[in-house]
């Protein structure tokens, strides 16, 4: 059996730069991971937002946009923290749905109150922000051919 044990310096591994190559592409998609928390919070929070402003009985239609809505905001948040090279390109879907919590109220709902509107406005905007900032650092991060 042959001694297959490496225990010297790295530096003369006749892959070094192999593997040295490997490993920054593999770390390279992670720039923006610590966008991927919030974004995992802003989703769960407006999964739940409908029960935590209590808007459920008023707002049936809405209640359920944003539970969709939510869940959508959180499955690109995981999908951003176990394949980020893959999915930060949705960082731009994630702008589009922040625009779309934004007018929401006016559309899915009737006749929204204020807090409702706030809320959705509040949720929009930072779902925008955070897509921003996704879509920004996946750019200068992409490789330039």
């Amino acid at each position: 059996m042959a001694n297959v044990s490496h225990r010297g310096d790295m530096a003369t591994h006749p892959d070094i730069s192999e593997m040295r190559t490997r490993y920054a592409r593999m770390l390279g998609g992670r720039d923006v991971a610590l966008v991927d928390g919030p974004v995992f919070l802003l989703g769960l929070y407006c999964a739940a937002s409908p029960w935590i402003l209590h808007y459920t009985a008023s707002q049936p239609a809405l209640a359920t946009h944003n539970l969709i809505m939510g869940i959508a905001i959180g499955l690109l948040a995981l999908g951003f923290t176990t394949a980020p090279a893959r999915m930060y390109g949705l960082s731009w879907a994630m702008c589009a749905m922040g625009v779309w919590m934004i007018i929401a109220p006016w559309i899915v709902g009737s006749g929204p109150d204020a807090g409702v509107i706030v809320n959705n406005i509040v949720i929009g905007a930072l779902a925008l922000v955070l897509g921003l900032m996704c879509a920004g650092t996946a750019q200068k991060s992409a490789p330039r051919t």
